[in-house]
């Protein structure tokens, strides 16, 4: 028997389909109510944990078949590997589209209910979720033009031919923004003729018409399916273009705010336990829009952080990463930031805005493209194009030319730094080794973004791992120690305090309470090539107090002394005061 639904949350739901599509609210709030129960979802629903996230939660994020070997699927490969290598590191494995796909690595979806046979099966996918939780992308803004939706759009066959969106070619469609430079509207044969259809990325990657109340359906049916298939985690790939109006920029449009909102809702109905992951690579004041008042995502990746971060340790100087964070406002509520340094797409840009000096921003890019970036650009309205991306891996973008332990250790702080945030850290499979640029894989598919993509032979990448001498196995061994002691500290719970003292150009340290406020950590950052010294009493209050510090990453005891803590270049540390 399925549990009643409240008349609260029936309301909300109401008020969501109304503000959509008017006059068919009352029909369609019906129609949600016989929806609830499919696939099994729905019936008994678990009780909303009192805990949503703490200080254990980490996210990896990784493509299905980021390793492989012969005689087994890629699922099965990346289960054994993230059980032997990361149990206790990361908590949530967010498995990027493992749908069949026709283009754009994952992202250009055929069948959103199918596991892609080359990966594995869906018993691979739960398995993977008997010891992570799992994280599934919806990609909402568009599918396939290789997709059964889109065949039956040029068959005529309903209800998919209302999915899509024709559009007049003489439309003034010239205040779309986009981060691409392809045509808008891509010509497509039918039964009835030719016509236009919007293609926001690409002509393969066709734009889903959110209008229709049909579509809508079709989405909160393979929400459930994924909720019955384990998944925790629902990231909304590319969601700010849901929602089209002639006229408008096309982003961020009220009722797409609205559509995160009733999904929001319908988990919370379902299922407390799955967050919301809102994927929205623009200016910061316009993405962290999507936490609405509590009522929207449950979480928004911190693009600013990535390109400002780079910044400051490229420079030495950490004034810009420091001024961002003492004016980042962080929500309230069950919401909060996911950290990232890395995913499967480039560096974004744009989140820069308004954050880094023009000067700054030239530095930057000049930097990264001498240790061998893409950048990529984006159409602007007035007809200009701008960078909006940086491809190449994080680690790269980090290198010392000449120099390879420094940078090393360069890459490490930026790791540490970003595991220190208040928020849920997410790390990218390559990170964890500090891969370097594929340019292989560039040459080989022409795609800028396939530099940080590469896919590992199981055998080749353990082999790597068990080195002594390798750079790279020791990053990971060095990365996977602090993911496991950092999980020991309530001090690092999303949910807890941080604030952020700045001690001169290139020292920066953000303090972090548990929510309890019975444990404090102090991560300390050197974002220069020249050792650094924090002296006592000036520059850092706590000093004046604890004479000794436990380093968590280091395992190692220290002692303040009259001249304070000396830092390596480049180094980080989580510094626990003890008596």
């Amino acid at each position: 028997m399925i549990k009643p639904i409240s008349q609260a949350q029936l309301d909300r739901v109401c008020r969501r389909l109304r503000f959509l599509y008017d006059d068919r609210a009352d029909w369609l709030v019906d129609r949600f109510y016989h929806l609830i129960g499919r696939y099994g979802v729905g019936v008994t629903p678990p009780a909303a944990s009192a805990r949503r996230w703490d200080q254990k939660d980490v996210l990896l994020i990784t493509y299905a078949d980021m390793v492989h070997t012969r005689g087994e699927t890629p699922l099965a490969t990346l289960d054994k590997f993230c059980v032997e290598h990361l149990k206790g590191a990361v908590s949530t494995v967010h498995i990027l589209p493992f749908y069949p796909w026709s283009s754009d690595d994952g992202f250009s979806v055929i069948d959103y209910r199918q596991v892609k046979r080359e990966y594995g099966t869906w018993k691979d996918v739960e398995k993977l979720g008997e010891n992570f939780n799992l994280a599934f992308d919806l990609v909402l803004n568009h599918c396939s033009a290789k997709s059964p939706w889109f065949q039956d759009f040029i068959l005529g066959i309903s209800p998919a031919r209302h999915y899509f969106l024709e559009m007049d070619p003489q439309t003034d469609l010239s205040a779309v923004v986009r981060p691409r430079t392809s045509p808008l509207l891509t010509k497509t044969a039918t039964r009835f003729g030719e016509c236009h259809v919007w293609t926001t990325f690409s002509a393969d990657q066709v734009d889903l018409n959110w209008q229709n109340s049909d579509l809508l359906f079709e989405f909160l049916d393979i929400l459930l399916f994924y909720i019955s298939k384990g998944v925790r985690t629902l990231r909304l790939d590319a969601v700010a273009f849901a929602w089209k109006e002639i006229g408008t920029d096309c982003l961020h449009r009220p009722q797409t705010h609205e559509i995160v909102k009733l999904l929001r809702d319908v988990c919370e109905i379902v299922d407390p336990r799955v967050n919301i992951l809102t994927e929205t690579n623009v200016p910061h004041a316009e993405n962290v829009s999507y936490f609405g008042a509590g009522d929207e995502a449950h979480m928004v990746y911190n693009f600013s952080l990535p390109p400002l971060l780079l910044h400051a340790l490229l420079t030495g100087n950490c004034d810009y990463i420091a001024e961002w964070l003492q004016n980042l406002e962080y929500p309230e509520g069950a919401c909060t930031y996911l950290n990232f340094t890395a995913s499967h797409d480039g560096i974004g840009v744009r989140p820069l805005q308004g954050l880094l000096p023009d000067k700054e921003f030239d530095k930057l890019i000049k930097a990264v493209e001498k240790r061998g970036a893409h950048v990529s650009r984006k159409a602007n309205a007035d007809g200009t194009q701008s960078p909006y991306e940086l491809n190449i891996t994080y680690a790269s973008a980090l290198s010392e030319p000449g120099d390879e332990a420094l940078g090393a250790e360069r890459f490490l702080c930026s790791q540490f730094f970003a595991l220190s945030l208040k928020g849920i850290p997410a790390v990218y499979f390559h990170s964890l080794m500090a891969t370097p640029n594929y340019e292989e894989g560039v040459e080989k598919t022409g795609a800028p973004r396939t530099i940080n993509r590469r896919k590992w032979d199981a055998e080749e990448l353990e082999t790597l791992l068990s080195q002594e001498k390798s750079p790279q196995a020791d990053i990971f061994r060095r990365y996977v120690q602090v993911l496991r002691r950092r999980a020991n500290y309530p001090a690092f719970n999303p949910d807890g305090t941080q604030e952020i003292y700045r001690l001169g150009e290139s020292v920066l340290v953000l303090a972090r309470t548990s929510t309890l406020g019975n444990q404090s950590v102090y991560c300390v950052f050197n974002f220069s090539p020249e050792p650094q010294t924090v002296a006592r009493p000036a520059d850092f209050a706590p000093l004046q107090d604890a004479k000794k510090f436990y380093d968590v990453i280091s395992a190692k005891t220290l002692s303040s002394g009259k001249r304070g803590i000396t830092l390596k270049p480049y180094q980080a540390m989580w510094l626990v005061p003890r008596s």
